[in-house]
C-alpha cells in the first residue's frame, strides 16, 4: 500500500498573474500558504490486469483494461491523464478523495494533481524534486488536458509553507517570506475560512481573464499590475510584523480583482462580506478564481464569535485550518517494487 497527500492552499495577493497570458511578457507574483486540508490518493496492487480508480469526491468508479486505450475525459480525466503520463494501465486500485469539496477555490484540482504525480512517480521508483512534481503537475494540468489555470495552485500544494512565487518564462522562483515565528501564529490565528455553500465553475472566470490579457484590455492589465504590486506590498508587510497593513492589503487586492472578470462575485457574495466587515473583519477574499467557494477574512481574534455568528446565520459554515509546512508527500509506503506494472517509458512525450 501507499499513501500520499498534498495540501491545499490560500492565496493571500497576486492571484491571476500565475497565467502564463501575463507572466509571459510581464512577469508573475503570488503570495500564498498551504493549509491543513489535504488530497489523499491510496494505491494497493491487484493481480488482475485491470486497472481501477475510485473517486470518492465524485462518487465514481473507472475500470481499465491494458488492451486498450486509455482516456483522459469525465469526471476522473485527472487520474487518467496522469496514470497515462506514467504509463500506468494495469494491475493497481487508485482510490483518491479531498477533504473540501471540489471547485470551492482552494486549489483542490491541482492539489490532486501534485498528490498523484508525487504517489505515481515513488509507484514507479523514479523520484522527484518538489520543483519537477509541481512542473509536472503543472505540465498536465494545462498542456496535456488544456485547462485555462495557472501554476500557482501546484506550487503551493508541492512545496507548502508560506511562500512568495515569482513566474517567468524562465521558470518558477519559490522564496520562503521571512515572518518571525509570533507574526505567524498571530496570522494564523486571525484567518478564517467561511464555505458559502456552494461551488463554481471557475474555467469561463480563468478563460475570460486568459483573453482578455491576451488581447492586452486595459483595465484588466492595470488590475493584475495592480493586484501584483499588491503582493509585493503584502510580502513586505508580513515580513516587517505589520498585519494591520496586510489586511489593508487584502481589502484593496480583492476590490481589484473584481474587475478581471464578470461573476467573480455575487450579490450574496458581496453581502456577506459586507456584514463580515461591520462585525470586526478587517479585510478578506473570495479563494481561487471567485464566483463561490471559500470566503477569507482577516479578523482580529476577540471579534471573529460576533463575525461568525453573523455570517452562519446567512447560512455559510466555518472551517478550522492551520497552515502546512510539508508540502506533497507520501505518508505511507510500504510496497516492495511496482516495476512490474510499468509498461511505457516515463519519458513518453504527451500525446
Amino acid at each position: 500500500m501507499l499513501i500520499a497527500r498534498a495540501p491545499m492552499r490560500i492565496s493571500f495577493g497576486g492571484g491571476g498573474t500565475d497565467l502564463e497570458a501575463y507572466y509571459g511578457r510581464y512577469g508573475g507574483l503570488v503570495i500564498s500558504t498551504a493549509i491543513n486540508k489535504y488530497f489523499y490518493a491510496i494505491i494497493t496492487t491487484d493481480e488482475s490486469d485491470d486497472l481501477q480508480v475510485i473517486s470518492a469526491d465524485y462518487r465514481s468508479l473507472f475500470r481499465h483494461s491494458p488492451y486498450s486505450d486509455l482516456f483522459w475525459n469525465g469526471d476522473l480525466a485527472l487520474p487518467k491523464a496522469i496514470l497515462h503520463h506514467f504509463g500506468i494501465r494495469k494491475g493497481i486500485n487508485l482510490f483518491v478523495a479531498s477533504e473540501v469539496p471540489p471547485g470551492t477555490g482552494l486549489g483542490s484540482s491541482s492539489a490532486a494533481a501534485v498528490t498523484l504525480v508525487r504517489a505515481l512517480s515513488t509507484l514507479v521508483e523514479q523520484p522527484m524534486t518538489k520543483h519537477q512534481v509541481a512542473e509536472l503537475a503543472s505540465a498536465i494540468e494545462i498542456e496535456k488536458m488544456g485547462m485555462p489555470i495557472g501554476k500557482q495552485d501546484q506550487y503551493a500544494s508541492a512545496f507548502g509553507g508560506l511562500n512568495k512565487f515569482t513566474f517567468t518564462q524562465e521558470g518558477v522562483e519559490v522564496e520562503l517570506l521571512k515572518i518571525a515565528p509570533a507574526v505567524k501564529q498571530t496570522l494564523e490565528r486571525r484567518l478564517m475560512l467561511f464555505f458559502t455553500g456552494s461551488s463554481r465553475e471557475s474555467t469561463s472566470i480563468l478563460k475570460h481573464q486568459r483573453k482578455s490579457t491576451q488581447e492586452r484590455d486595459e483595465s484588466v492589465l492595470l488590475a493584475l499590475h495592480n493586484i501584483k504590486q499588491v503582493a509585493l506590498d503584502m510580502q513586505t508587510a508580513l515580513e516587517r510584523g505589520n498585519l494591520d497593513e496586510f489586511a489593508r492589503l487584502l481589502h484593496y487586492s480583492w476590490q481589484e480583482k473584481r474587475r478581471l472578470a464578470p461573476n467573480l462575485s455575487t450579490s450574496t457574495i458581496d453581502e456577506c462580506y459586507e456584514l463580515a466587515l461591520s462585525c470586526g473583519a478587517k479585510g478578506g477574499k473570495i479563494t481561487g478564481a471567485g464566483g463561490g467557494g471559500f470566503m477569507m477574512l482577516y479578523c482580529p481574534q476577540e471579534r471573529q464569535e460576533a463575525v461568525t455568528s453573523a455570517l452562519e446565520e446567512r447560512g455559510l459554515k466555518r472551517m478550522n485550518f492551520h497552515f502546512d509546512q510539508q508540502g506533497a508527500t507520501v505518508i505511507l509506503n510500504v510496497a516492495t517494487s511496482f516495476n512490474h506494472l510499468w509498461v511505457s517509458p516515463y519519458e513518453e512525450q504527451f500525446k
